[in-house]
């Protein structure tokens, strides 16, 4: 923050900040495990395309940011953690309420890795409940700049609690499903693989999916899915950052599949860990 490295409990962000008043921010988390970044380039393109469409600008380059980025966790020294690159609006030294008079702010941190699932629930597979809250459409906010605005998500993980479910899908503004607090969901019938298209953010695991299915010979597709054809599925699973890819065996009530975790889904989630060592996927950091 502000030039130097410090402790997280010494972090501070001014209640001036649009970033806070507002949610005016755009960010990216990536994340390092056993000591490897993996697929930090993905993340950098996303951030970096997140503040061209915000306008908002930095006094760092790319390089600049992969190196701050490094210091970070090599200072910390977690082998296993997420980091996170945050551009704020920040704030007008006169208190305008012109965006344009605001200089723009960057954080970045490191804190220990963790999961959307816990080591139980990977193993049998979440239960999910689908809530009828709306996603924020495209149209209102740009789907494809990774933000903070969370409000639908949060409506939509209460109402998964109030029904005993562990997390939440919401829909879009047809009613099809869309995507949950920072994950995006895949199903799986007849060994082909389908995946929400619409007012959803292009998750970089959801990308490292289609990119395993193709090494793997795997039909993938995007579109509208409904909350029947998400329930009749043969399989269904969540990506993140935050846990790879997790495996749903509950829908509301209906037992996905056969209420274990799928054949399709094993497969990809051995994959995926084995990537986290492949120089193409990933790379080592220094903690010298």
């Amino acid at each position: 923050m502000d030039g130097q490295y410090l402790p997280m409990s010494e972090a501070k962000v001014s209640v001036l900040d649009w970033g806070f008043l507002h949610s005016d921010a755009t960010y990216d988390t990536v994340h390092v495990w056993d000591g490897r970044f993996f697929r930090l380039d993905l993340h950098l393109d996303r951030f970096f395309r997140g503040m061209e469409k915000l306008r908002m600008k930095l006094p760092y380059n790319r390089s600049d940011i992969e190196k701050i980025l490094s210091n970070c966790i090599a200072l910390s020294g977690h082998k296993s953690a997420y980091v996170e690159m945050i551009c704020t609006r920040g704030g007008s030294p006169t208190f305008s309420r012109d965006p344009r008079d605001a200089e723009n702010r960057f954080i970045a941190f490191a804190v220990p890795f963790g999961s959307v699932a816990n080591s139980e629930q990977l193993e049998r597979g979440l239960h999910v409940a689908i809530s009828n809250t709306v996603r924020i459409p495209p149209k209102s906010v740009d789907s494809a700049i990774k933000n903070y605005h969370w409000l639908d998500l949060v409506k939509g993980l209460f109402e998964a609690y109030d029904s005993g479910a562990e997390t939440a899908l919401i829909v879009d503004i047809n009613d099809n499903i869309a995507e949950g607090p920072g994950f995006n969901v895949f199903m799986v019938k007849n060994g082909r693989l389908k995946t929400p298209a619409y007012g959803v953010l292009a998750g970089i695991t959801r990308q490292t999916v289609f990119d395993l299915c193709s090494e793997l010979g795997l039909l993938v597709s995007t579109g509208d899915v409904d909350r029947g054809e998400l329930k009749d599925a043969d399989e269904v699973f969540i990506t993140s950052t935050a846990g790879g890819i997790m495996s749903v065996t509950r829908i509301d009530e209906t037992v996905v599949g056969d209420g274990t975790v799928g054949s399709v889904t094993r497969q990809l989630t051995e994959l995926y860990w084995k990537k986290h060592v492949d120089p193409a996927w990933s790379r080592p950091i220094i903690y010298e």
